[in-house]
């Protein structure tokens, strides 16, 4: 059975970049337009891994990460933070709300694919 992922991003390109590059390598891709989208579907089904977007409508990256680290079965289910941000002050609160890796965008498909695996396999 495939690693379900959790993709959390308002821009349908980005959405559709990343299900492009993790499906065609045998992840199967849950998408959710913003944060409280994703948060809904999180609580339905248990994904093995999210990547979430910062700047998003309804609920950013960040509040998305609290909230889903207040869910039992979200405690140490890895967390990718995707963002053009990169800033340190913003990386630090990303990883104390909970997220377990960064990702600045524009990325490489095989950088994702890389911290993927890794946090997969």
């Amino acid at each position: 059975m495939p690693k379900t992922i959790l993709c959390v991003d308002d821009s349908a390109t980005m959405r559709q970049t990343i299900k492009l590059t993790l499906a065609v390598n045998g992840y199967a891709i849950i998408e959710a337009e913003d944060g409280r989208a994703g948060l809904e579907k999180a609580r339905n089904q248990i994904v093995d891994l999210v990547i979430t977007d910062l700047n998003m409508p309804r609920m950013n990256g960040l509040e998305l990460i609290s909230a889903l680290r207040t869910l039992p079965d979200y405690k140490g289910v890895p967390v990718l933070f995707v963002t053009t941000e990169s800033s340190p002050e913003l990386r630090d609160q990303a990883m104390t709300a909970g997220a377990s890796g960064w990702l600045v965008k524009p990325f490489a498909p095989d950088q994702l694919l890389k911290i993927t695996r890794r946090f997969l396999e």
